[in-house]
């Protein structure tokens, strides 16, 4: 157990978060890199780069938080740590129901807790409450009529640069900090930073919360429920850490309508965003089923081509600037967050992928784009080679579903070492060798949904046909033949020229 000035001491390095939970891990990241970012945030890469190699000191971050002590004050008679200034009058909810995976009260009462079972979680210390609380309100799912859903939406993607191999906890939230030029807000600021210091700013009549109506920094503090937990002696151990605390929070109170954030587009540091088309208003990026990988590099790392997908301003800040100024091997991108159906949680999702550094990051880029799109392409060619296998032209069959979902799931899985391996070498035949890989990939992947066998005789003719039609297509011929060669910058196949019959004289 440390103090936040203590996250940079020198004579006891801190490597990590250990929350028995991996998204208070994520969120306690989170919460580290904007509490560095509100109080005490480089004024420019050069201040930057003076606290990466000389980590500040507990009395120095003790002096940059203690302006700041008392909006993180989580109970008392005052201004709680994002909880609403009235004392609400409403029914008490189980602190279970605040971790954001809980079964809700619709499913208590069908008593559908298949998955994820009630009565987990009785009692919180204060830790695990504040971590659970802030947890909540940042990536708070939709909840039923005027509950808000986070600044960021529901369940938002963060994404953060982990700087080397080992790097230490200071390493991994410094990496990410924002510059800011303004330094920290100044006092008549805080209420607009942490609005639990000032009156709710309630959503009734579709009222809105602007970033103009605030602060930029209110990004990591956004408040978009009315809660207020409930405190209680008790010397039981917590039921996530195992830590006796002395005061229990076993349940909360909330009333609807909250602040409704509007119009806060590319705000947040941690967060890529994504536009639907050019001129649209840029929203966060939210996890999807089938996790993340290398295929999510364009708009996680870099832009598309398009410029409708960018990534988080701190993995832009790092590639831009701190790598070239820093240069530490290993670096990957960790990317985490709830994938939701609107109030349900299908699952928390984690990963991380290397983040290889770029003499020339142009290169780098066109690399990666052609990689990708090319791997998407093979994806979409098999699929459609397998349906045309399988079954007849006149078939009502979803592109979405089972079977072809998990062919193009294994087309970026096995494919994902090869793709980091010529990212980080850039060799001469990258593409060739590429398209050799994808090439002995999609048909083996053929032969094994649409196999030639006694079972299979009656299709016999069909898949034959559709084998010969994606070989010609990974040959560089027809028109999805040429639009994979074109996404690799070869040259497409031509046919050969029909010899036509001369005339006798």
């Amino acid at each position: 157990m440390v103090r936040p000035a203590q996250i940079a001491e020198a004579d006891n390095l801190v490597v990590g978060l250990d929350w028995p939970r991996a998204d208070f891990r994520i969120a306690g990241l989170e919460f580290l890199i904007g509490l560095l970012a509100t109080a005490c945030p480089p004024e420019d890469g050069s201040t930057w780069l003076d606290w990466w190699h000389s980590p500040p000191s507990p009395a120095t971050l003790d002096a940059a938080l203690a302006p700041f002590a008392h909006a993180f004050d989580l109970d008392g008679d005052g201004p709680r740590f994002l909880q609403d200034r009235e004392d609400l009058v409403s029914d008490p909810e189980p602190i279970e129901r605040l971790l954001i995976e809980s079964p809700g009260a619709s499913t208590l009462r069908q008593n559908t807790d298949l998955l994820v079972h009630r009565g987990r979680v009785a009692r919180l210390g204060r830790p695990a409450a504040a971590m659970a609380l802030y947890t909540f309100q940042g990536w708070a799912p939709a909840g039923g009529a005027g509950n808000r859903t986070g600044l960021r939406g529901g369940g938002p993607l963060t994404t953060l640069v982990l700087p080397g191999e080992r790097p230490t906890l200071w390493q991994t939230l410094w990496a990410n900090v924002p510059v800011r030029p303004e330094g920290p807000p100044a006092p008549e600021e805080y209420p607009l930073v942490f609005p639990w210091l000032a009156p709710t700013v309630t959503s009734e009549g579709n009222r809105g919360v602007t970033p103009e109506q605030s602060h930029p920094l209110q990004a990591w503090w956004g408040m978009p429920r009315r809660i207020r937990l409930d405190f209680a002696p008790g010397d039981q151990p917590c039921d996530l850490t195992g830590s006796r605390d002395g005061v229990q929070v076993t349940s909360w109170r909330q009333r609807p309508r909250g602040a409704n954030y509007v119009g806060w587009g590319r705000v947040h540091p941690l967060s890529p965003y994504y536009a639907q088309k050019p001129g649209d208003a840029w929203l966060p990026v939210h996890p999807q089923p089938g996790g993340i990988g290398y295929r999510h590099w364009l708009g996680l790392v870099m832009r598309d081509r398009e410029g409708l997908r960018l990534p988080a301003q701190s993995v832009h800040q790092w590639r831009e600037t701190r790598e070239r100024d820093v240069g530490r091997p290993g670096t990957r991108l960790l990317a985490a967050g709830y994938d939701m159906d609107n109030m349900k949680a299908r699952g928390f999702v984690e990963s991380e992928m290397p983040l290889p550094p770029a003499a020339d990051k142009e290169k780098q880029e066109n690399l990666a784009t052609a990689l990708i799109l090319s791997a998407n392409q093979v994806a979409a060619v098999l699929r459609s080679a397998v349906r045309q296998a399988l079954f007849s032209p006149g078939a009502t069959v979803k592109l979405e579903a089972e079977l072809f979902s998990s062919l193009r799931e294994r087309v970026w899985e096995a494919t994902e070492a090869g793709f980091f391996e010529r990212l980080a070498a850039q060799p001469e035949d990258a593409k060739a060798s590429w398209l050799h890989e994808l090439r002995r990939l999609a048909l083996a992947l053929f032969d094994e949904a649409a196999p030639l066998t006694p079972e299979n005789g009656a299709l016999a003719p069909r898949i034959s046909r559709a084998r010969r039609g994606l070989v010609f297509a990974l040959s560089g011929f027809g028109k999805e033949g040429a639009a994979l060669f074109g996404l690799l910058g070869l040259a497409a196949a031509q046919p050969k020229a029909k010899k036509g019959r001369g005339k006798a004289a």
